[in-house]
């Protein structure tokens, strides 16, 4: 039992270290310049308490009154609006509702060259709710399968689609790190765009092209104006109260998950949530997709990438990549 017990002590401390190692290093706890050197000093110290050859119960409590100071000090660390932002994330998207009539500001539909070279174009577009009828999941790929970016594309009879995805919003000067997204490090963002936008610059412009699936989803309408309505709450909440990006908790995946919670029936919690590659083949096995096939053969027609390169400016980008793909009732 004691062994036992050092093991479990063991563990905690080295987890408590670990994580605060992270949080002093990567969120904006301090300058740039002493980041490092008080991360060094914090694991010393802990690691130092932890060896003196006092009684275990005081240190022990000495090393949780250090850890609960740093996070006492990072929950306080606010989220802000206000910063150089990378620009196809400067605008944060806002809605107003009136009655059926949803008018999104902020409508990304960036006119790309490369990835990074673009023209900024940021619109307003009105949507009628008695025209929602369907609702796609977009997942793209880039990394294996077992991790995929996950979005929505809420259709309007077939013929206008607007997609949201949920994303990081980086500085200027930043550039995307798993580790970092832990820590508040990066601010959430939603991004409400044209569809020539958010996907074609995945299958087209970005280097390498990343791989892109849409994916019909069986939804009653009401669920899916509720879900889409809820989106349009959180959008209009974080333009007065911003929240951070979290790699683990708050991400793109745990945010359609959330969203879906206000229907009753919403999927429950998965595991397969965590690792984001999965959620497609999940909800097939759920009856959330077209099941008149295989889904292997549901995931061959569901890929986009030829189809979004041919498509290219056509007006039309959104009837076209969705060629093949089987419609649900």
């Amino acid at each position: 039992m004691r062994i036992a017990r050092g093991v479990v002590l063991v563990v905690i401390v080295t987890g408590m270290t670990i994580w605060g190692v992270g949080a002093i290093y990567y969120s904006p706890l301090l300058p740039h310049p002493w980041r490092g050197f008080i991360a060094v000093s914090y694991a010393a110290i802990m690691v130092f308490v932890f060896l003196m050859p006092a009684r275990r119960g005081r240190t022990v409590a000495v090393l949780v009154v250090i850890f609960v100071i740093l996070v006492v000090l990072f929950s306080r660390i606010p989220a802000s609006n206000d910063r150089d932002w990378q620009p196809e994330v400067a605008v944060p998207p806002w809605a107003e509702i009136n009655g059926n009539r949803v008018m999104i500001h902020g409508v990304r539909n960036l006119d790309y060259r490369t990835e990074t070279d673009f023209t900024p174009r940021w619109e307003d577009r009105a949507y009628d709710l008695t025209k929602l009828d369907s609702v796609d999941l977009v997942a793209v790929y880039w990394a294996g399968k077992a991790i995929a970016h996950l979005m929505l594309s809420f259709g309007f009879e077939r013929k206008d689609y607007v997609a949201i995805s949920i994303e990081t919003r980086k500085e200027r000067s930043e550039s995307y790190s798993t580790i970092a997204g832990f820590f508040k490090q990066y601010e959430l963002v939603y991004i409400v765009a044209d569809e020539r936008d958010v996907i074609r610059v995945r299958t087209s412009y970005r280097q390498p092209h990343e791989d892109v699936y849409i994916y019909r989803v069986r939804a009653p309408r009401a669920n899916i104006r509720r879900g889409f309505l809820d989106y349009m709450k959180t959008m209009n909440e974080m333009r007065e109260r911003p929240r951070f990006y979290n790699t683990l908790t708050t991400n793109c995946t745990t945010g359609i998950w959330v969203h879906t919670r206000v229907n009753p029936e919403s999927p429950p919690w998965s595991w397969k949530i965590l690792l984001s590659g999965y959620v497609p083949e999940s909800l097939y096995k759920l009856g959330r997709l077209d099941t008149t096939r295989p889904f292997p053969e549901l995931e061959r027609i569901s890929h986009v990438n030829p189809r979004a390169r041919a498509a290219d400016r056509d007006p039309e980008f959104s009837q076209r990549i969705r060629e093949g793909l089987p419609l649900l009732p």
